[in-house]
């Protein structure tokens, strides 16, 4: 299996590397390029989620295999003041930041599996994967 790769995140240079990164582990999987595409724009809303509210983390991402299929694993935490409401986050239209509120809600569409762990001034751990058709 592919080794796992992980990107330090700290500024938006970062969050551009996560991306870059993410598509071409995403394309050495087999993803096509649209489905490259959104693993790279969850990746992205995770990492700047990371920038915008605990300031520095990282983004994990390796292959990963089921008896069924393959697929991608990301794994986005930090250290930062953890989510107040979780249920909140996840609603769309939310937001804290004044923006759209498409973050979280967004990257729970685009991939198949979404989970969230957070714990106010702990962090948050942010794990989702992606199958291949």
């Amino acid at each position: 299996m592919l080794q796992d790769i992980v990107v330090a995140i700290r500024s938006d240079a970062d969050i551009v590397l996560a991306r870059q990164q993410g598509r071409a582990l995403a394309a050495t999987i087999g993803f096509t390029a649209t489905d490259a595409t959104l693993i790279a724009t969850a990746i992205s809303e995770l990492a700047r989620n990371i920038v915008s509210y605990a300031g520095q983390g990282e983004v994990m991402m390796r292959g990963v295999e089921s008896a069924q299929a393959k697929g991608m694993l990301i794994c986005a935490r930090d250290s930062g003041p953890g989510i107040r409401s979780i249920d909140d986050v996840l609603r769309d239209g939310y937001s804290t930041s004044g923006g759209l509120g498409l973050g979280l809600p967004g990257v729970r569409r685009l991939m198949d599996e979404f989970a969230i762990d957070s714990e106010l001034r702990r962090g948050t751990v942010v794990t989702v994967r992606k199958w291949l058709k």
